[in-house]
């Protein structure tokens, strides 16, 4: 289980459930599949998958869970198709024309009809909580899915002390000036890739992919007031990724140094290799997610 996105949010005060209470707390919101007319269902489900009913896989002090979402589809173009049909019908048989509000009521009598045979499609969002250093990380490059999960968490457990991540520098203007003077700091390398964008409303934004972002092209860019949003970061040679301007790690790689240390386990079973890739990863992440905290001045919690 490797994340390959980061959404942190600090928890404001100690998480002081262990496993097996986490687990009976999220059993009772447990998934279960979209019934009747509903139009999504979402709930919590074992993060190791079919064959295991566990809530919460507990290592070293890292809680894994996972939040899983069913949901009907409709397409547009059907509904749009049917509906038509039924209202030249209706306005042919009652000769007069259909009122906005009489189609609207078709339309969604049309939906609640349609759901029942609706196909519909899972998935799936993974967090860990981080009981010794007070993180919940979030594995999705949608802000709004990790909202989702915290909400849906906070629902499960009457309330969690959690906020997004917010340090004392800004990213952006942290990121533009380490562009601009071909300078960060010194575990840091910049990699090949970038998104610029100019500060006022409605301002032009560039994207660069496998590019040399030491060119004098980017340093103009930089010079005619764009700013850095988006910047493609290596890390020790442990960790490749990129960064955005609210701190969300996005396309995360654990590269060879730490894949090195998953070819030298000797589990074999689906649960121990999970086990295994859940701690090494984890153990990682916490070197990581306090240095890339101190990169940008510290935590702000004000």
């Amino acid at each position: 289980m490797w994340f390959k996105n980061l959404n942190v949010f600090r928890l404001t005060e100690a998480f002081a459930l262990d496993a097996q209470t986490l687990a009976e707390k999220l059993d009772t919101l447990a998934f279960s599949p979209c019934t009747g007319q509903q139009a999504f269902s979402f709930g919590w489900t074992a993060p190791l998958g079919k064959g295991s009913e566990e809530l919460v896989h507990s290592t070293n002090g890292y809680l894994m869970i996972c939040a899983k979402k069913e949901e009907r589809v409709l397409p547009a173009s059907v509904i749009n198709e049917m509906l038509q049909e039924k209202i030249e019908e209706i306005e042919e048989q009652e000769g007069r024309k259909l009122s906005k509000k009489s189609k609207t009521e078709l339309k969604d009598n049309l939906i609640f009809e349609l759901l029942p045979r609706a196909f519909t499609f899972t998935h799936k969002t993974y967090a860990y909580i981080d009981t010794q250093n007070g993180f919940i990380v979030v594995d999705s490059a949608s802000a709004k899915k990790a909202e989702d999960l915290l909400s849906t968490l906070r629902k499960t457990l009457g309330g969690l002390p959690a906020i997004p991540l917010n340090t004392i520098d800004k990213p952006v203007l942290t990121m533009t000036q380490w562009l601009l003077d071909q300078n960060p700091p010194a575990d840091i390398v910049i990699e090949d890739e970038c998104e610029l964008r100019a500060p006022e409303e409605d301002g032009g934004i560039i994207r660069c992919k496998r590019h040399d972002l030491a060119l004098p092209e980017i340093k103009n860019h930089l010079d005619s007031g764009k700013q850095v949003i988006k910047l493609a970061l290596n890390w020790e040679d442990r960790l490749s990724f990129v960064l955005d301007e609210n701190l969300a790690v996005k396309r995360l790689k654990f590269l060879d140094l730490i894949q090195e240390q998953v070819g030298e386990s000797d589990a074999a079973t689906l649960e121990e290799k999970f086990d295994v890739n859940f701690s090494i990863m984890t153990a990682e992440l916490a070197n990581f997610l306090p240095r890339l905290i101190a990169i940008f001045g510290g935590e702000n919690r004000a």
